[in-house]
């Protein structure tokens, strides 16, 4: 058992897809401090914003992978098409979700009525991504796995 768990933490391809995240998200947070005079951790973990983190981990785990495997190998074709479908889901669905709940916040607040939202809380605005954000993000992640293979 024990094995298992060390296996977990020595997967270079596995390591490279959580430093390209973490790179992202150190990005965000840096992006913020520059942008809002800020310095809001709360980037680290959360989702949405420039770069797209869940790009640059799924990029980096693709291309990693193809390094490790080939670029012609089932196991590349799956983290990319992996990539693609976080990707996508990231521009459109997600996006649209937040936006919806940016117009819902909107809304209630200009109700002002504690029987709509009985929680008091906004909805969660930021969870997908630009067009311009999953790109960069991607890039980063190839950046990154090409850093670690060439």
């Amino acid at each position: 058992m024990m094995n298992y768990i060390i296996d977990v933490f020595t997967n270079k391809i596995l390591l490279i897809a959580v430093l390209s995240w973490f790179v992202a998200q150190v990005i965000k947070v840096i992006l913020t401090l520059i942008k809002f005079r800020e310095l809001d951790f709360t980037r680290l973990f959360g989702s949405g914003g420039m770069p797209s983190s869940h790009a640059s981990f799924t990029v980096s785990l693709a291309a990693a992978v193809g390094f490790t495997t080939g670029f012609s190998s089932v196991e590349f074709a799956l983290a990319a098409a992996f990539a693609i479908v976080v990707m996508y889901d990231a521009t459109g669905v997600r996006r649209s979700a937040g936006e919806q709940a940016k117009i819902l916040n909107q809304i209630v607040e200009t109700m002002k009525n504690d029987k709509i939202s009985d929680t008091g809380k906004k909805l969660k605005e930021l969870l997908g991504h630009t067009p311009i954000q999953v790109f960069a993000g991607a890039v980063l992640g190839a950046f990154i796995a090409c850093i670690f293979y060439l």
